[in-house]
C-alpha cells in the first residue's frame, strides 16, 4: 500500500469512526465516548483534510457547516402528499376515531395501533438514492415545501448516508421526520442570545422553525438541531412491509433516529393509557411533545381506510389540553417590579404551556398564594392567563408528599435591602425605597423594549451590568452615554459599543404612542398608548388632560384614566419627561384621524389570537379601530369577532364554546377591504 493510499484509508476510516459516533450521541442518545475524546478523533481529520485538501470529499463530516449562503428557497416538490393529521382535543374524540376505523374496516374487534409521541417542531422530508442524501424539504402545503437540504445536512442526527449492513438499501426513500431543539439546548441558545443582545425565541418550536430556515447553512449548523423519523412517502426496494411497527424498525437499521418512546397497542385503550402515562411524564422528556400520535399498525388497513383531501383516516394525533399542563414547583422567588411591587413568583420545571415554554409562574400576591396554599415541590396545573401570563391555576394536593414550609413574604427587598411593606388598601406588598435599583432596572428595560422606545441590544443583562457598574442611573443616562463609556468594559468591544450607541440614536425619534408607552405609566399598554395618541394626538395634550377628559376616550375607564392623570401631575416624571426632550428626543405626532368609518367593525368588540401572516396584530388592531371597533385582549360573553390566525391559543377555544363569531385571516381581510 503506498503512502497515499494508507492516508486515504486512514481518512476514510476516521469519517466512518465519527459518522458512527454522530448516530450514537445524536441519534440514539447513547454515546460510547466522552466529549473530549470525539472531538480529539474530529481535530484528527479536519487537521489531516487541511494538509491534504485534495482529499476533502462533499459527505466528510467536517464539512456539514461549509455551505454557502443562498438567495432564497427553491420549491422542493413531495412526491407523495406530506399530509397533516387530524386532531382529537380530547380522549373521547380519540375513541370516535377508533370507532370510525372499526366501521370503515367492518369489523368488531380491537384495532392494533402505534402510539408515537408528537413532537413540537418542524416536519420535513429527506430524499435518499441508493442510500445518499440528494435532498430536503419542509412540509409546505403538503405538495411542495422549501428545499432546505444544505441546512439539513448540518443536522448530525440526520446522516448522509444509510447504514447497509443489515441489507441491501433502498434505490430511494423519501423518509418523514421531524426537527426539533432539547430543552436544555433551548435554554443554553437563548442565554446565550441575550448575551448577545438578541431578543430570546419564544419556544422551541419557534427556534428549531426558525433555525431550518436560515439563508445561510452556518447559522443552521450552529444551533443544535436534532430529528426523530416516523414514517415513509416513497420507498423503492424489493423489500415489503406488513406494518407501520416494521418500517420504524427498518428505518432505525438504516441508522435514522427513530424517538425510542412508542408503544404497540392491542386497543385504542392501550393507546389511551400511554397518553395519560405521558401527561404525568411530559414535563421530564428531554423534548418539547404536544400530544400522540396513533396510527393504524396494518399497513393493509391503511390502505383501505385511504386518506382525506388533508389527512389520513388512519392516524389521529391526541393533543394534550392547550389550557392546562401539570407541572411541579421547584422554589418560590420574589421579583422587584419597576414599580416597587414585590410579586412572588413559582419556579417551574419547565413545560410547554400553548405552545409557549414556560418556567416560572407568578404568583400574584401573598392573598393568592394562601388561598391556593401553593408549597415548594407541590405537583400542580399551569395555565397562561388570558393566553399571556403563565399563572397556577390549581394545587394537585393528593401529590403532595410530607407537610413543605408555608411561604412568608420577605420583610426586607431582595435588590436593596430597604423595607417591604403593605398598605392597608393593597393587595401587594412594595419596596419603599424609590432609588431601589431593581426599579430602575425594570424603567430602564421597559423603556428600551421593542414596542416602546426600540433599542437593539439592551436587554436585562447590560442594563443590570450598567446599573451595577454605576454607568447609567435612569432612564435619561442612556442618552449621554459615549463610546468612552462603553468600550473599557470586558466583553463589550468597540463594535458591540458602536452598535447599541446607533441603536441608541436612532430611538431619539420615536413616535407619540411608542413614547407614551415607554414612560411606564401604570396600566397603559400598546393598546392604550395608541389611543391616548391617536385622541389627542400630542404629548402636551396627554400632559395636561384631566381625568375626566381622558375617560371620554373610549376604551379608557376611571382606572386607567386616574393613572394617567396621576403620573403627569407627579413633578419627577415630569422632570424626567422634560430631561428626555431635552437630550434630543423628538416625538412624531400622528395624523389627524379622519372621521370613525360606520360599516361591520362600528361598536364591535374585537379579540385577536395566533399569528397574522399579512400584517401584525397591533395593525389589524388599528384597521378596526379606525373602524369604530375596540380591541380587547381578552374573550369574553361581551365580545363580538375573534380573529384567529396561525397557532390560535385558549382565546380560540373559549370563543367557540362562548359562541362567538371567529374569523380566519382571510375572512378578516375581505371583510375589512370590503369596508
Amino acid at each position: 500500500m503506498t503512502d497515499q493510499e494508507a492516508l486515504f484509508s486512514k481518512i476514510a476510516d476516521l469519517r466512518r469512526l465519527i459518522d458512527y459516533h454522530n448516530h450514537r450521541y445524536y441519534g440514539l442518545d447513547r454515546p460510547e465516548i466522552e466529549d473530549a475524546d470525539y472531538d480529539k478523533l474530529f481535530r484528527e481529520l479536519v487537521d489531516l483534510e487541511n494538509e491534504h485538501p485534495e482529499l476533502i470529499t462533499a459527505d466528510s463530516p467536517t464539512q456539514r457547516v461549509g455551505f454557502a449562503p443562498i438567495e432564497k428557497f427553491i420549491p422542493f416538490q413531495h412526491e407523495a402528499p406530506l399530509l397533516s393529521l387530524e386532531n382529537a382535543m380530547n380522549i373521547e374524540e380519540a375513541r370516535d376515531f377508533d370507532r370510525r376505523v372499526r366501521k370503515l374496516l367492518t369489523t368488531d374487534a380491537d384495532i392494533e395501533y402505534v402510539a408515537e409521541l408528537k413532537m413540537d417542531g418542524l416536519a420535513v422530508e429527506l430524499v435518499y438514492e441508493n442510500g445518499v442524501l440528494i435532498g430536503a424539504g419542509t412540509r409546505g402545503d403538503g405538495l411542495t415545501g422549501e428545499d432546505v437540504s444544505q441546512n439539513v445536512k448540518t443536522i448530525r442526527s440526520a446522516p448522509w448516508r444509510l447504514s447497509s449492513k443489515d441489507g441491501p438499501l433502498p434505490a430511494k426513500l423519501a423518509v418523514r421526520g421531524e426537527v426539533f431543539i432539547d430543552k436544555r439546548d433551548f435554554e443554553k441558545l437563548n442565554e446565550e442570545r441575550s448575551a448577545r443582545g438578541e431578543p430570546p425565541f419564544a419556544n422551541p418550536r419557534n427556534a428549531a422553525a426558525g433555525s431550518l430556515r436560515q439563508l445561510d447553512p452556518s447559522i443552521t449548523a450552529a444551533r443544535p438541531l436534532k430529528v426523530f423519523f416516523y414514517g415513509i412517502g416513497t420507498f423503492i426496494s424489493d423489500e415489503e412491509f406488513r406494518t407501520h411497527s416494521d418500517i420504524l424498525n427498518r428505518l432505525q437499521r438504516f441508522g435514522l433516529p427513530v424517538n425510542p418512546e412508542l408503544r404497540l397497542c392491542n386497543s385504542m385503550g392501550q393507546a389511551v393509557s400511554y397518553f395519560e402515562e405521558l401527561v404525568e411524564k411530559r414535563e421530564y422528556l428531554p423534548y418539547e411533545i404536544d400530544g400522540v400520535v396513533i396510527k393504524v399498525n396494518d399497513l393493509a388497513a391503511q390502505k383501505l381506510l385511504g386518506e382525506k383531501s388533508r389527512s389520513p383516516r388512519w392516524a389521529i394525533a391526541l393533543k394534550f389540553s392547550p389550557n392546562q399542563v401539570q407541572t411541579h414547583v421547584l422554589e418560590i422567588g420574589v421579583n422587584v417590579g419597576r414599580t416597587g411591587i414585590i410579586t412572588p413568583v413559582a419556579i417551574l420545571n419547565p413545560v410547554l404551556v400553548g405552545g409557549v415554554r414556560v418556567k416560572r409562574a407568578t404568583l400574584h400576591n401573598i392573598d393568592e398564594i394562601q388561598r391556593k396554599d401553593v408549597r415548594v415541590g407541590d405537583a400542580v396545573l399551569v395555565q397562561r392567563a388570558g393566553d399571556v401570563i403563565p399563572e397556577i391555576a390549581e394545587v394537585i394536593k393528593s401529590k403532595r408528599t410530607g407537610e413543605p414550609d408555608v411561604f412568608e413574604m420577605p420583610m426586607l427587598c431582595p435588590a436593596c435591602s430597604a423595607a417591604v411593606v403593605r398598605l392597608p388598601d393593597e393587595a401587594f406588598h412594595r419596596c419603599i425605597n424609590r432609588n431601589c435599583p431593581a426599579q430602575i432596572k425594570g424603567a430602564i428595560v421597559h423603556f428600551a423594549s421593542r414596542d416602546a422606545m426600540d433599542i437593539n441590544g439592551l436587554g436585562d443583562r447590560i442594563v443590570s451590568r450598567f446599573i451595577d457598574e454605576k454607568i447609567i442611573y435612569a432612564v435619561s443616562d442612556l442618552y449621554r452615554l459615549g463610546l468612552e463609556n462603553l468600550e473599557h468594559l470586558s466583553g463589550f468591544g468597540k463594535k458591540s459599543a458602536q452598535n447599541l450607541l446607533k441603536s441608541i440614536e436612532a430611538s431619539r425619534h420615536v413616535t407619540l404612542s411608542r413614547f407614551l408607552y415607554a414612560l411606564g405609566i401604570s396600566h397603559v399598554g400598546t393598546f392604550v398608548a395608541d389611543l391616548l395618541a391617536n385622541t389627542f394626538g400630542s404629548l402636551e395634550r396627554v400632559r395636561s388632560a384631566r381625568t375626566e377628559d381622558l375617560q371620554k376616550t373610549r376604551g379608557i375607564g376611571e382606572k386607567v384614566a386616574t393613572s394617567i392623570a396621576t403620573y403627569f401631575s407627579n413633578p419627577q416624571n415630569c422632570r424626567l419627561v422634560d430631561e428626555l426632550l431635552a437630550l434630543g428626543v423628538k416625538i412624531k405626532n400622528p395624523q389627524p384621524a379622519g372621521p370613525v368609518k360606520t360599516g361591520f367593525w362600528s361598536e364591535k368588540t374585537v379579540v385577536f389570537t395566533g399569528a397574522l401572516s399579512t400584517m401584525s396584530r397591533q395593525e389589524a388592531g388599528r384597521e378596526v379601530s379606525a373602524r369604530g371597533a375596540r380591541v380587547t385582549e381578552s374573550v369574553s360573553a361581551k365580545t363580538d369577532v375573534v380573529v384567529a390566525g396561525e397557532d390560535p391559543g385558549a382565546k380560540l377555544d373559549k370563543a367557540r364554546k362562548l359562541g362567538v363569531r371567529i374569523m380566519d385571516e382571510n375572512e378578516f381581510i375581505r371583510v375589512v377591504s370590503g369596508e
